[in-house]
This record gives C-alpha cells, structure tokens and sequence, in this order.
C-alpha cells in the first residue's frame, strides 16, 4: 500500500489504484462475533461519476445516498447519489465542479429547506481557497446518469483573515438556518471556526475563532451543537502539547468565548485527532485520534462533564498499529449504545476496517466488521458511517475498486 501522507496544509488525496472485480461479497467474522457481509454498491470510474470519495454518505427518508468524490466528473469532483431502484442501486451525478468550487473533501448534508449543502476544499474566486455551497434538484424528473441539481456559492474564502481549505467537516446548522463549520488553515494562520448567516440575498461570514496555535491548531473537522447553542470541536495539532486539542466555544455577549477541554499528550490518550466529536444522550462527547494510544494504532476516547465546567477524560480503545492510521473521521452511535467508525490503515491488512465497540460491563468490546483488501472492496476508508432503518451501514472507501478510483459500500447485519 501506498501511505497518504498527512500533512497540516494538505489532506491525503491518492492512495494505491487496485484493478481487480466489480463486486466482492466478503464474510467477516471477529472475536465469534455474528458475520457481516460487505457489498460493494458503486465503482468509481473517474469519470462522469468522480473518483476517490473521502466522506461518507448521508441518507434521505428514503434511504437513498448522497456523497461527493475529490476528483473527477469535469476534473475538480462531484456530487452523487445513489438511489433504490428494485434490489439495486442507480447511480446518477448531481454536480460536477468547474469554474466554481473545487474537489470536495467533506460530504453533503440537507438543510431544513430539504436542498444539499456542502464545502469545497478549493476553488472558485480569492486565490482558489475553499468554497460553501448548495444544491437544490431540478424542477422535473431526470431519468439519466447525469442529472446536474442547480449549485449556487454561497461564500468564497479568502484565506485571511477569513480561513481558506475547508477540510473533512460536514456543515452544522442551528435552528435559524445559520451554518456553522471550520477551515483547516488560514485565519491567523492554523485554521477557524466560522458562521454564514442568511444576509440580504447572500451571506455573511463572522468568524467565531482564530487558532493560534496555543490554543489548537488545525481544526479538520466539523463542529457540533448542544442545546444552548455551544460549539465543540477538535484541532490535529496545537494545543498545550502540540498533538492537539477538544474545545467549545461558547457564546458570550457579542463574541464568542474559546476554551480547551483537553489538550492530548500525546501518548497512551491518543493525539492528532482528524475526527470530530458526537453527543450521547447523556451529554457525554466521544471521538477519535489518528494517533498514539496503547498499541499506537490511535484511539477512541470519552469526556464525561465532571462539574464547574470541566471534563473527565478516558480512553474507550486503543487501535494496534502505525501512527496516523486509525480512524480519521467522526464516529457513530446506534440506538443501542454501540459505537461505530472506519481505520484510515489500521486493521488485518492495515488498510484500513469498519469497525463496532460495544458497551460490555463497564468496559468496550471491539469487532472488526470488515477489513478492507485493496481489492474489488476498496481500501482507505476516511469516511464516517451512516444507518438505515434496517440498520444496514454505508460509507466510502477513498481507493481501490474494480477502476482503483475507490467505493461506495453497504455491510449489512
């Protein structure tokens, strides 16, 4: 395998180009855990359909995918979907970018008014530094491959002081429609939190942070909201140790107040976090690092809010294997309680897996659900998962595949 280098101003873009089958079933069986089987729903071609997915996929009420891939289409990306059609899938592209944005690394989600929103990681005006935009469907029913939905930008970066190369974090919205997201880079020179709001036909950016470094640097990720409207995050790097930070921002008269929860070591805590954070239904907030942990491979962690503003910090889970390879992307919870997510080059063929934690007696049961073979199943998985009402699972691999151009899979139970 090919290692994606990491580097602070540049996410991975290529992995190893594999050409074998179109369709692996792969049974995976782990720690006599009940079988999973692999289903490879899309081959990217690089062409029309774009190649190298990074995120995952987000679901309708329907249970169709929606997804975007780095490269191809007209040669800086698309938008896709993946829609239900008997017991397959159509593939159809939305959007391909030129001109405008250009090669998005995070995915698409919808906002309340049912159309997509999304960022780019280059492109458009002011130097080429990342886009926001959104896309709403067409007036009338398409019925071929390529069905563009009408994309309007709704801001262009400019790389300072407002920020430039919005990374892997999907947008975060609040009641009003605000959108809420990060840029890796730019602002005072390690990245920003920042806000569009809805302004006289176009929109407005405030930013809400600055990192500087101290404070966490880096800022990959999405952020997510609680109830009071506060804001948490992650930064790779920075921080009091330099492996980087959790933080909240929390409104605070007319600006906004940064403070960092924790600042990871690094060592048997994990550090350089790409994922963002989730919620439980308790409050508790759980990530993941690339790094470190006890068997260096990366970790799962859990902050518990401890009182007066403080949080008790615990690792769930340390992956066996090389720095920067374990989970790259946010985690996901069932209604159940059990965690979910990918290995960026952890796993049997460090290429990457899905995999399951379940809460067992106060601790964590790992299960490896699928661990990818660089073959027709793909490899590199940087994705995030999501459900269906079945409970079947989707996500992305970045590479490999019948074209080498990555995948779109289900597991089902």
């Amino acid at each position: 395998m090919t290692k994606l280098a990491h580097d602070p101003g540049q996410i991975p873009e290529t992995g190893r180009l594999a050409a074998t089958a179109v369709f692996l079933l792969v049974v995976v069986a782990a720690q006599l855990a009940p079988a999973q089987t692999l289903i490879v729903l899309h081959n990217f071609t690089g062409a029309i359909d774009g190649e190298h997915p990074y995120d995952g996929v987000t679901l309708d009420r329907g249970g169709n995918l929606y997804g975007t891939a780095y490269e191809g289409g007209t040669g800086a990306g698309t938008v896709f979907k993946l829609s239900h059609q008997g017991s397959g899938w159509t593939f159809n592209t939305l959007s391909t970018f030129a001109g405008g944005g250009a090669n998005p690394y995070a995915g698409v989600v919808f906002g309340a008014n049912g159309t997509l929103y999304g960022t780019t990681s280059k492109g458009s005006v002011n130097g080429g530094n990342g886009t926001v935009f959104n896309l709403s469907p067409p007036p009338t029913i398409c019925n071929s491959s390529f069905c563009p939905w009408t994309e309007t930008l709704l801001y262009s970066f400019t790389g300072s002081p407002d920020g430039y190369g919005p990374g892997l974090g999907d947008v975060t919205f609040d009641p009003a429609s605000n959108i809420y997201d990060t840029t890796y880079a730019g602002g005072s020179g390690y990245g920003i939190v920042y806000e569009l709001t809805p302004s006289g036909g176009g929109w407005t950016e405030n930013i809400l942070h600055s990192f500087g470094y101290s404070d966490g640097a880096y800022p990959y990720s999405r952020v997510i909201r609680d109830s009071a409207g506060n804001l948490y995050g992650t930064t790779w790097g920075g921080g009091a140790n330099g492996a980087g930070t959790v933080f909240e921002l929390t409104p605070s008269g007319s600006g906004w107040t940064h403070t960092v929860l924790y600042s990871f070591q690094p060592a048997s805590d994990g550090g350089n976090p790409y994922s963002g954070l989730m919620f439980d239904s308790s409050g508790n907030l759980y990530g993941a690092t690339s790094s470190g942990g006890s068997g260096g491979g990366g970790t799962v962690f859990k902050l518990t809010p401890a009182g007066n503003g403080t949080w008790t910090y615990s690792v769930i889970y340390s992956f066996t294997g090389a720095n920067d390879c374990g989970p790259q992307n946010n985690l996901a919870m069932d209604q159940a309680g059990n965690l979910y997510g990918t290995t960026y080059c952890d796993g049997a063929n460090k290429l990457g897996n899905v995999f399951k934690l379940t809460p067992t007696g106060g601790g964590w049961t790992y299960t490896s659900l699928h661990d990818f073979t660089g073959g027709s199943d793909g490899e590199i998985p940087f994705c995030s998962v999501a459900f269906d009402a079945s409970g079947n699972l989707y996500g992305t691999a970045v590479a490999g595949g019948s074209r080498g151009a990555g995948t779109v899979w289900e597991i089902t139970p």
